[in-house]
């Protein structure tokens, strides 16, 4: 574990994406957690958010219902995927300016933009990195999912975020340094929450 800032930031290395749920939500209702990041690289999984329709996927990979917002998206090796464990009401940061926190990281680190009515971040018109948030008292988990070097092909078996078509890109595949990419990720979101 190292500390940037105030906030302990955690490498959880390669984990299964049932597993770190149940931590975060643990962590998320405890009475006495303070505020961390996990970073964290998935085994392949695709996830849904809550609202989404179950669906089965025919290339062997799992489907897990999530507590998330958002629809579909596929978790693996290569992308780097950010959990702020973070206390939006003692901070007073509301739902809708923690997503653009999430997003303007991204966008800080990679380039890209928004999309309305499309959360995430977007370079060349494909998308770079997905999120999604649950809050629960006033307390935040779930996070940022960054692709950074990764085998993208999984993305072709789904509409990515419910997307029909929609193209995603990666760090590597724009020449963009993929070293450190989870500690700068922490850096920039420690250093906005604190802003």
């Amino acid at each position: 574990m190292s500390v940037v800032e105030a906030i302990p930031v955690r490498q959880l290395g390669r984990t299964r994406y049932g597993d770190v749920l149940e931590d975060m939500r643990a962590f998320a209702r405890s009475a006495h957690a303070g505020e961390e990041i996990w970073l964290t690289e998935h085994d392949p999984v695709y996830t849904l958010g809550q609202g989404a329709p179950q669906r089965a996927v025919a290339n062997g990979i799992p489907v897990v219902r999530s507590d998330r917002g958002g629809d579909i998206t596929y978790h693996g090796p290569g992308q780097v995927v950010l959990y702020p464990l973070v206390n939006l009401a003692e901070r007073g940061i509301k739902v809708k300016r923690y997503v653009w926190l999430l997003e303007e990281c991204a966008i800080d680190l990679v380039g890209g933009e928004r999309r309305p009515g499309a959360p995430g971040v977007y370079v060349n018109g494909a998308k770079i990195a997905a999120l999604g948030i649950r809050v629960v008292r006033g307390r935040a988990y779930h996070g940022l999912a960054l692709n950074v070097d990764m085998d993208l092909a999984p993305f072709s078996a789904i509409d990515p975020c419910g997307y029909p078509g929609l193209k995603v890109t990666q760090m590597k595949d724009l020449g963009l340094p993929t070293q450190r990419v989870g500690e700068r990720l922490s850096e920039i979101l420690i250093e906005k929450l604190d802003a």
